[in-house]
């Protein structure tokens, strides 16, 4: 466990249960008033799109952040085009530029998933279409995994998810229950911690979680009473600044050739460094 900046814990765990894992917690006290976030803001791009794709590392340099996670799903994907559309709702610094939609796929991300809004004085809520709420910096998921403590995997006999896709999903093959690289966001009951869970899968030492070992992992370790599962894969990401020389720097390695992917939108943590006593 390391205190690299004030309000932010990093906890770097490996797991030999289910399977080898290699994992990353960063636990962010939203009480803490040096701690600030930001979506990736919206860009005016030559296809009319949502947002220049970026690497959560580039992001994390071009913000001057102190964490920064890779967030939303996107499209087109897989493609060439550096513009990107996001997939849900998204606000950045009171800028709402993506709304709850139905997705162009639905063997993976429900319709009009839920959203966490953190809002300027850090103040941080589930929304769901047709709340009534001030829109700062939201961003969503596939779906919501955990609500109210509990492990809301979308089921695809319930009708939440369709079967298809490039595995043909299904019921007897869901594409939440495969192990793969995952990046999660959840909240304390009292909604006073935000957790971003990333599972690594680029080293052979680790294999990945399924979503749902990662929402149970969030709730009976970290105490999260709601969370988001967020895009995983290749895209997971989890950048973090040197607290001594502010050089930026991937924690996990990405899966497949380990170099960061392009992503739609990222989230960034702004914090304070921590006061270090001299000798």
């Amino acid at each position: 466990m390391d205190h690299p900046f004030d309000g932010v814990t990093l906890i770097h765990r490996d797991l030999a249960e289910p399977r080898p894992v290699r994992l990353f917690v960063v636990d962010v006290d939203l009480a803490n008033r040096g701690v600030s976030f930001l979506l990736t803001p919206p860009a005016s791009t030559p296809n009319g799109r949502e947002t220049m794709r970026q690497t959560t590392l580039d992001f994390l340099r071009e913000t001057k952040a102190q964490v920064a996670v890779n967030a939303h799903f996107f499209v087109p994907f897989p493609a060439a085009d550096p513009d990107s559309d996001l997939i849900g709702l998204a606000a950045s610094a009171g800028r709402v530029y993506s709304k709850f939609e139905e997705p162009q796929q639905s063997y993976a991300i429900v319709a009009r998933a839920s959203a966490f809004n953190l809002d300027a004085a850090n103040r941080a809520r589930v929304v769901r279409e047709g709340d009534t709420v001030a829109l700062w910096n939201a961003l969503s998921g596939s779906a919501q995994v955990v609500t109210g403590g509990r492990v809301t995997v979308p089921r695809y006999e319930l009708g939440q998810l369709t079967p298809g896709g490039p595995a043909r999903y299904s019921g007897n093959r869901s594409w939440y229950e495969l192990p793969n690289a995952r990046t999660l966001i959840g909240l304390d009951r009292a909604a006073r911690r935000l957790v971003l869970l990333v599972i690594d899968t680029g080293t052979p030492q680790s294999r990945g979680l399924t979503v749902t070992e990662a929402a149970e992992l969030l709730v009976r370790d970290y105490g999260v009473h709601d969370a988001l599962n967020l895009d995983g894969g290749g895209s997971t990401t989890l950048a973090i600044a040197d607290p001594d020389t502010a050089e930026a720097k991937l924690v996990n390695r990405p899966s497949g050739n380990g170099e960061p992917r392009a992503v739609g939108s990222s989230l960034a943590v702004f914090a304070k460094p921590r006061c270090r006593r001299q000798p």
